[in-house]
């Protein structure tokens, strides 16, 4: 299953060190479940977007992991892929970027002529082949017409609820200072962390790992410093995680304020299970 990782500490720009399959530390077998990609996604002082994205299995690529050292950010976006629709290149790599904003998606959609039609001219958004991609373009095109992000994600994703054979819309959108998450249906969980300065003990350093070790962040400057933190899995042993609600829309502003409702409340029109998916989507949904 791909994995999504969020990470905001605004209005502070922090540092954080993320590792991706154990890259490049470790050959072990878990590192080979994710292999179609890895990206990080954070923004530079002026809040021009920046991607280090690469279409191979992070454990193989060194650039990746010098890239993912001490990059520093407000907001961090960063995925693991196992490839469902679209090729295996980095076209198709999460994270994706739109107009200054950040994307990534954990799921499966299907009737993509369908959505393709529905885009028009913002089609031309697209660069690759994904079903994730695409979602992005809509999602852009409301925000754009709506001139809020917030509302741009409920209108697309209630569009796609109603009109498209769906698995899953987990995703996270990242600006420089905001962040914003959405769970829906109830296939896949994913989780919140409002981190205090210091954690749960008050005293420690940002140290998440993911189970077997799929995905690791550090960030030293985290002691000091609180932060809200979105996974597709419980990375620490803080008795604080949330899973979010099916339908739940999370915003956290550029004051870390959190903020947190019921935007897609009705299942999907053309709710998919994993025998109805092909066989590579079924297998990158699966959970491991």
């Amino acid at each position: 299953m791909c994995r999504l990782f969020g990470m905001s500490s605004a209005p502070l720009r922090t540092r954080a060190t993320f590792w991706l399959l154990d890259a490049p530390d470790s050959l072990s077998d878990q590192s080979h479940e994710e292999p179609d990609g890895a990206g990080i996604g954070f923004f530079d002082p002026d809040g021009a977007p920046e991607l280090y994205k690469a279409p191979i299995a992070a454990y193989e690529d060194r650039g990746f992991a010098q890239e993912a050292r001490n990059v520093e950010s407000a907001t961090f976006l960063a995925h693991i892929r196992f490839a469902s629709t679209g090729a295996v290149e980095q076209r198709n790599t999460h994270p994706f970027e739109q107009e200054g904003r950040m994307f990534a998606h954990n799921g499966v959609l299907e009737g993509l002529d369908q959505l393709d039609a529905e885009l028009g001219a913002d089609r031309a958004l697209v660069k690759g082949d994904t079903d994730s991609e695409r979602f992005f373009a809509l999602i852009t095109r409301e925000i754009r017409s709506s001139g809020d992000v917030a509302t741009g994600i409920e209108r697309a994703a209630r569009w796609v609820a109603a009109n498209l054979p769906l698995y899953s819309l987990n995703l996270i959108v990242t600006t420089p200072r905001e962040l914003w998450a959405l769970r829906y249906p109830d296939t896949h969980q994913l989780y919140t962390l409002e981190r205090q300065a210091g954690g749960h003990h008050g005293d420690r350093h940002l140290d998440h790992s993911g189970t077997n070790g799929r995905m690791r962040v550090h960030s030293h400057d985290l002691a000091a410093a609180p932060a809200l933190v979105i996974a597709s899995e419980q990375m620490d042993d803080s008795p604080t995680w949330r899973p979010m609600e099916p339908g739940e829309l999370l915003h956290a502003g550029p004051d870390l304020r959190i903020t947190r409702r019921i935007a897609v409340p009705d299942k999907p029109a053309h709710q998919l299970s994993l025998a109805d998916l092909r066989p590579d989507a079924a297998a990158s949904q699966k959970p491991k």
